[in-house]
């Protein structure tokens, strides 16, 4: 997954301009619940599900659609949804494993397509990504900071708390050796960029195995982003971030865990901590990008969307008002840092003949 560079001055977290949403609304504190996020998970499904045949069939052009199937609850709900819309003929689910993968992912793939009854394809990408010098560049790039660092040694990258601390935000290394010692240290500017370039690698080496079968069944390419994801930018440009069709980014996370609840997706896969899935460490979410836990998180991005204060949201997160107003200053940051990432190629000069169909 993408990280945003916070040695940027893009992301600098400051003081967000006044949403004039804010000034306008009038929402008692106690209309503030949980409940906003709640969905008719019967209708929502049939809608989205619509909207794929419609897109796939006809907008595309396309026979089916290939997606990657990582055993996370996204992927998992985005393969039932073009499962119902188009039926197993036109699915084909790709598991893309790598050297640092848990062994879970795939466990959990095989679940999720046996209860579906979904045409499934391994890949096994890690001879390409070290051909690429993937490894090798990350461990490099970890040596700047640790240098005792070698390939026997686990590593994770992670951020300090932002909820608790107005600090700048600087991503640190964690690694254990052989004999399960850790070590943090702080990295730099060069091996931080270092570390996120190498490992970027797998996400443009899962995407470009998506289009080679997409290519040879005349498929399109669905990606797996939920709202809070597709919001904040937790993807890679042209990796992750790449898709035909995105069935669920308007969804925040609590959402499709709903959707999940409906479809009875296994009960391992919705009970599964969100993971990251893409250092030898295990590494949560929030840890690794987000300042909270995706109940919380959404609740928050909800909460900031609809142009309430963080008086009003911090009773229900048990957080206090300056710490939800710290998160709404990370998402506002977020979102600067990683605008790039929603960006097309642009051009220097408009060609007329030619549109652009945005799905």
């Amino acid at each position: 997954m993408q990280v945003q560079s916070f040695f940027e001055p893009s992301a600098s977290i400051s003081s967000p301009a006044p949403d004039p949403r804010a000034q306008t609304m009038s929402i008692a504190t106690t209309a503030f619940s949980a409940d906003v996020l709640n969905i008719d998970a019967a209708a929502v499904s049939a809608g989205i599900e619509g909207k794929i045949r419609e897109i796939v069939l006809h907008r595309l052009n396309r026979k089916g659609v290939v997606i990657a199937i990582s055993g996370g609850i996204d992927s998992s709900v985005v393969a039932a949804l073009c499962f119902r819309a188009l039926g197993t003929a036109r699915v084909l689910g790709l598991m893309l494993p790598e050297a640092d993968s848990s062994p879970d992912s795939l466990h959990f793939a095989n679940l999720l397509a046996r209860s579906l009854g979904l045409r499934t394809h391994v890949e096994d990408i890690a001879g390409i990504l070290n051909a690429a010098g993937c490894y090798q560049r990350r461990d490099d790039a970890i040596r700047k900071v640790i240098p005792e660092y070698t390939a026997a040694y686990k590593c994770k990258i992670v951020l300090p708390d932002q909820v608790n601390s107005s600090a700048y935000p600087i991503f640190s290394v964690i690694v254990e050796s052989p004999l399960g010692e850790r070590t943090k240290a702080r990295l730099t500017l060069d091996s931080y960029l270092g570390v996120v370039a190498a490992t970027n690698f797998k996400q443009r080496t899962r995407k470009m195995m998506e289009y080679y079968y997409a290519d040879l069944f005349n498929y399109a390419v669905a990606g797996t982003p939920n709202r809070l994801e597709f919001d904040q930018g937790f993807f890679v440009k042209n990796g992750d971030g790449a898709a035909d069709l995105k069935p669920i980014a308007h969804l925040y996370k609590t959402q499709v865990y709903q959707l999940a609840a409906y479809f009875g997706i296994p009960e391992e896969i919705q009970k599964r901590p969100p993971t990251t899935d893409t250092y030898p460490l295990d590494q949560s979410q929030e840890e690794f990008y987000f300042p909270l836990p995706y109940e919380r998180m959404d609740l928050c991005l909800y909460a900031k969307n609809h142009g309430l204060q963080p008086e009003e949201v911090a009773p229900l997160i048990e957080l206090t008002t300056e710490q939800v107003a710290r998160v709404y200053r990370v998402i506002d940051a977020t979102r600067n840092a990683t605008r790039y990432l929603h960006r097309g190629p642009v051009l220097c000069q408009e060609v007329p003949e030619v549109s652009d169909d945005v799905v």
